[in-house]
């Protein structure tokens, strides 16, 4: 892959474990221990950490749909019973200061200095570009109700993603915050025009999984995370095997092969706007910026080596 599309998952590939920190650093677990979370197992806290924009008025219908690849099932074990345990807009104030602790734990005194400032500026106005619309066409053009609390967007457009959800909250004032906070919007807003993406392609949340593994994005035992049983993975296959996009071992077929490549390039043109706005030598000098602290967050052991993203290998 060369060119716009290229450069614009480059930039994907370089923020997105600056942004994941917050769902395996051990300071994210101790602020949601410290809320009352169970923090035996990630889920509790991931789906309060993420879905904290959206509102108390996300229920798991909306959280599904914005999150996507999750089996309501499974969501319906977090949400929105999370937030009897603590608002969003106490979860809202407590993501920020695990990922302040998590940052200075990793990068030390370096948050205060010039590079950490110049990265955050130069994500800012990218995120910024994002705006407050959605990518693509999600359907959700008649979505009910506006979520509440601080993660209130500035109008009911924020129940069209996640990405608008978090473009509505108000900027942190320290740079290493607004880095992290910019490295977010950008890749919810990406999220949130891949799932476009996928409803363009025919495929339902669980096709998407199972078509994602099929081109060796990840082993089929890591998206199991995602909570979908063996019966309805089982049933997707079938049906991917139906439209010619399975084999009968579960490798995808050309055809299976060539959808997926239309569903990420067409997910790198939805989300290629915020760099054009920031234009290329502001995206050249941000990716040299960011090379150190991936880097550094890449060697310390706390994300996985595989993922359900599929960085690295797609």
């Amino acid at each position: 892959m060369t060119g716009e599309p290229a450069r614009v998952r480059q930039m994907w590939h370089l923020l997105e474990p600056l942004h994941a920190v917050l769902y395996y650093a051990p300071e994210a677990f101790e602020e949601a221990a410290a809320l009352g979370y169970d923090t035996t197992e990630r889920w509790a806290s991931y789906f309060a950490w993420r879905a904290a924009p959206l509102g108390a008025a996300a229920d798991a219908r909306e959280v599904v749909r914005t999150f996507h690849s999750f089996a309501p099932a499974m969501v319906d074990g977090y949400v929105p019973g999370g937030w009897a345990t603590a608002a969003p807009d106490v979860v809202l104030a407590a993501r920020l200061r695990a990922v302040d602790r998590a940052y200075r734990a990793l990068f030390g005194d370096r948050v205060e200095g010039a590079e950490f400032a110049e990265a955050a500026e130069l994500a800012c106005r990218a995120a910024e570009a994002a705006g407050p619309g959605t990518p693509g066409d999600l359907g959700v053009a008649n979505a009910p109700g506006a979520p509440g609390g601080l993660g209130a967007a500035k109008d009911s457009r924020a129940l069209s993603g996640l990405g608008p959800a978090n473009s509505a909250l108000p900027w942190p004032d320290a740079p290493h915050l607004a880095l992290w906070h910019a490295a977010t919007v950008l890749r919810e807003h990406r999220g949130d025009g891949h799932i476009a993406a996928l409803a363009e392609a025919g495929l339902d949340p669980v096709e998407a999984l199972v078509s994602f593994a099929a081109v060796g994005a990840a082993a089929p035992e890591v998206f199991a995370s995602r909570g979908w049983s063996a019966a309805e993975w089982g049933a997707a296959r079938r049906r991917l095997r139906e439209r010619g996009l399975l084999a009968a071992d579960g490798t995808a077929t050309d055809a299976g092969r060539e959808l997926r490549a239309k569903v990420e390039l067409r997910t790198d043109e939805e989300a290629a706007a915020p760099w054009r706005a920031l234009g290329e030598p502001g995206r050249e000098r941000l990716a040299q910026l960011l090379g150190e602290p991936w880097l550094e967050v890449i060697g310390s052991g706390l994300l996985p080596s595989e993922n359900t993203l599929g960085i690295g290998k797609v």
